[in-house]
């Protein structure tokens, strides 16, 4: 019963965001979408359904191609990959077995977290923003590279979760929906702690896809009424994911994923380094000029 009722409301509010998208791109005259946006899309919504994640490989491609200013990268990201990841959602929440009740908190604890989040980024400087994010790159690709080189936690067969550990999976999932509205990916911390709590790492998936299809829209309802974003670049990135979530979920069965994000660490080590690096220089004083 709680599933059901989560995937119908988790459909209404993707087609409210949907709405609100395309009449907000409408309004600014930017309701046509970027090439450019639905090939990111595609490529990054594949992986992402398959685990790899979105938001770090495309922080470096929209780095890497200077795609956007560095302050939009956080709507960007959020906007952009909610409606392949609410596809995620839906997909994942109907065919893996985990507690509902867990999922629903979890998801109702990453939404509260993108209600606090959303709005500091916002307000924060660009420099700000370009620090947070480096940083996040760099652990993205710490966690990918502990993927590949089996340091990651195997995890249990659990669905669920009990007594301290529930409240600490639930109070975890408030930062982490806030760190999402920074463009600091949800699935690999969700992913880490969970399976640390004796969790089955395939009943993880529903509840990262699932906080993330819940929180995304809410947090992205804010962004899109911004000035700090590309309205066009996200109705592309929308539009090629959604059928890359489909065509990874029901029609590819397997890849060969670790060498695949031995790539994506080279490529968001560069990333994080460009970020860090023009972070860094923004923030060294000016030299005085001398005066005759």
């Amino acid at each position: 019963m709680i599933i059901a009722v989560l995937l119908t409301v988790l459909a209404l509010l993707a087609v409210f965001y949907a709405i609100q998208l395309v009449r907000t791109a409408r309004m600014r005259g930017e309701l046509k979408p970027r090439m450019e946006g639905v090939a990111i899309g595609a490529v990054a919504n594949f992986f992402d359904a398959l685990g790899i994640g979105s938001f770090a490989p495309t922080t470096a491609w929209l780095r890497f191609r200077k795609v956007t200013p560095d302050s939009f990268l956080p709507a960007v990201l959020n906007a952009g990959h909610c409606l392949p990841t609410v596809m995620q959602g839906l997909v994942f929440m109907k065919l893996i077995q985990v507690d509902p009740v867990l999922l629903l908190a979890c998801i109702a604890a990453s939404v509260v977290g993108a209600l606090i989040g959303a709005p500091i980024v916002l307000r924060l400087p660009v420099r700000a923003v370009q620090m947070v994010v480096g940083v996040a790159l760099l652990i993205a690709a710490a966690l990918y590279a502990m993927t590949n080189l089996n340091l990651m936690p195997a995890g249990g067969e659990a669905v669920s979760l009990n007594g301290n550990l529930f409240i600490l999976a639930v109070v975890a999932h408030v930062l982490m929906g806030a760190l999402m509205s920074f463009g600091i990916g949800l699935y690999a911390p969700s992913l880490i702690m969970l399976s640390l709590m004796g969790m089955n790492p395939t009943a993880a998936f529903p509840i990262m896809m699932g906080a993330c299809a819940f929180l995304m829209p809410v947090s992205s309802l804010r962004f899109i009424r911004s000035e700090r974003i590309d309205l066009r670049l996200v109705l592309g990135m929308a539009l090629g994911g959604i059928p890359a979530v489909l065509l990874a979920a029901f029609v590819i069965t397997s890849l060969p994923l670790t060498i695949l994000r031995w790539g994506v660490v080279a490529v968001v080590l560069y990333a994080a380094a460009n970020l860090l690096i023009t972070a860094f220089k923004a923030a060294s004083p000016v030299a005085p000029s001398s005066e005759t």
